[in-house]
């Protein structure tokens, strides 16, 4: 028999209906192999959920995984573990399916070892983190939700402050990972300049004049002598200076602020009474009265100290400046507006006083992705835009 013969007979007996098995046979078979494979198929799925497949796929049982045991999220009071897929895997079928069809491309990592070594990881921690919180972002925290919902928090038993920031949360229903990056893996290390000082670096003047006010976009290092060898402290963002003399790229700055006459006043502040820091002085400079001049002490009432009001005369490379302070609030209020208002309605800097603005600030900093100079510029802003400075207040 021929090869086109032996194909036509093999053709003609799959295609002919069965002459002994009956429809209900090949039904219930049907049905009991579908069966068969679709409990195969979950049971296989739910193998790749478990810790120890993660973590042999992935490339994260000396770095992520290491942290997350650091964390409530794996010993706290209540008992209650949050594994891998837990936080990174929906329930629902379809949307897990989608999750695991992501993963699968993550393995490439394991295989051809790109982040199989401490200093690679990190060099990478920060890409696949924004990675995993876009992610997040996009299907509004569906994977903490899995345990975190809104509609089942005990408000009567959370303090004043949890329900002050969840409430308007839960209003928004704002997702988990807006405001609590790092919660179980440490954030990544910023590496480059920061992009509000590049913002403010590129509106500073170039050509200080003498007699003239400007602002610092920056802390600026201060000097005693015009040969800028001698070190006398830094200025701090948003420090207004006034230009007294001009020499090359060097000029000599006047700072009139105040000091709590207690220790060696190394510390200026910006107005009597308020903790809003201008300058840190070295100890001799803040002791050396011929460069420090210092009025009258003025006592604070609130707090029983004495102040003074002073003056300081000293030098600066003459850069990282601007002439109008608007343009620093202008670059702050946006900043405040983009990302404290992204967990509840921030509230207005007149809101609470100069030397009640830190302790709010520092306390809900650590939820934003504000880097070292944007928070002191916000935290400055708020200070200065503060109930002390508001009339109507």
């Amino acid at each position: 028999m021929s090869l086109k013969s032996t194909l036509a007979v093999f053709w003609r007996t799959l295609s002919s209906p069965p002459a002994t098995i009956s429809l209900g046979v090949l039904t219930f078979g049907g049905f009991i192999t579908g069966i068969i494979f679709w409990g195969g198929f979950n049971t296989a799925m739910e193998f790749t959920n478990t810790e120890d497949f993660c973590i042999y796929c992935h490339e994260m049982e000396d770095n992520v995984y290491a942290e997350l045991q650091e964390t409530v999220h794996w010993e706290n009071r209540t008992g209650v573990r949050a594994t891998c897929p837990d936080c990174h895997v929906p329930h629902e079928w379809t949307n897990k399916v989608a999750r695991k069809m992501q993963a699968s491309k993550e393995v490439w990592g394991k295989v051809f070892g790109t982040i199989n070594t401490p200093e690679k990881f990190e060099a990478k921690r920060d890409e696949l983190a924004r990675h995993e919180w876009a992610r997040l972002e996009a299907n509004g925290s569906l994977e903490c939700r899995n345990c975190h919902d809104y509609d089942s928090m005990d408000w009567a038993a959370m303090s004043d402050e949890a329900v002050y920031y969840m409430r308007p949360a839960a209003e928004l229903n704002t997702g988990c990972i807006n405001c609590h990056k790092g919660i179980a893996h440490h954030l990544p290390q910023s590496s480059g300049e920061s992009p509000v000082l590049v913002v403010l670096e590129s509106k500073a003047v170039t050509d200080l004049e003498e007699g003239q006010q400007y602002f610092a976009i920056d802390a600026v290092e201060l000097f005693e002598d015009e040969a800028l060898t001698q070190t006398a402290g830094s200025l701090e963002l948003g420090a207004p200076v006034e230009v007294l003399a001009r020499s090359g790229n060097k000029m000599q700055i006047r700072l009139a602020a105040w000091r709590k006459e207690k220790g060696f006043g190394r510390v200026l502040y910006h107005d009597f009474g308020l903790n809003m820091r201008k300058a840190v002085l070295n100890k001799d400079t803040a002791t050396n009265a011929a460069i420090v001049h210092a009025s009258e002490t003025r006592n604070d009432d609130n707090t029983g100290l004495d102040w003074s009001e002073v003056t300081v005369d000293l030098w600066a490379v003459s850069r990282g400046f601007v002439k109008d302070e608007q343009v620093l609030w202008d670059v702050a209020a946006e900043s405040y507006a983009s990302d404290c208002s992204t967990c509840h309605a921030q509230p207005d800097p007149e809101h609470f006083s100069a030397n009640a603005w830190p302790a709010m600030f520092n306390g809900m900093v650590g939820f934003t992705n504000f880097d070292e100079a944007e928070s002191k510029l916000v935290l400055t802003y708020l200070q200065k835009h503060s109930s002390d400075f508001v009339e109507a207040h």
